[in-house]
């Protein structure tokens, strides 16, 4: 699993949030599935010490995580 932070810029003021996923693709794919319509873009540099995280993931029946990959940026 990773962490990256990315913009959501909806036509008002840009928001960050960070995102956990299996790839920066699935987080960017995730993240427009949540706000349809919206721009959607990777904010670099990306920090490599909260990139990776660490330990194994809980998933549900659909290999889904079981917590919210939404996070405060």
């Amino acid at each position: 699993m990773i962490r990256v932070c990315v913009e959501v810029d909806a036509g008002t003021a840009p928001e960050r949030v960070a995102v956990q996923a299996e790839s920066i693709h699935q987080a960017v794919s995730t993240v427009r599935g949540r706000y349809p319509g919206s721009e959607v873009r990777v904010v670099f540099p990306i920090d490599s010490e909260e990139f990776f995280i660490e330990g194994p993931q809980r998933a549900d029946e659909n290999g889904e995580p079981l917590r919210d990959p939404f996070t405060e940026a």
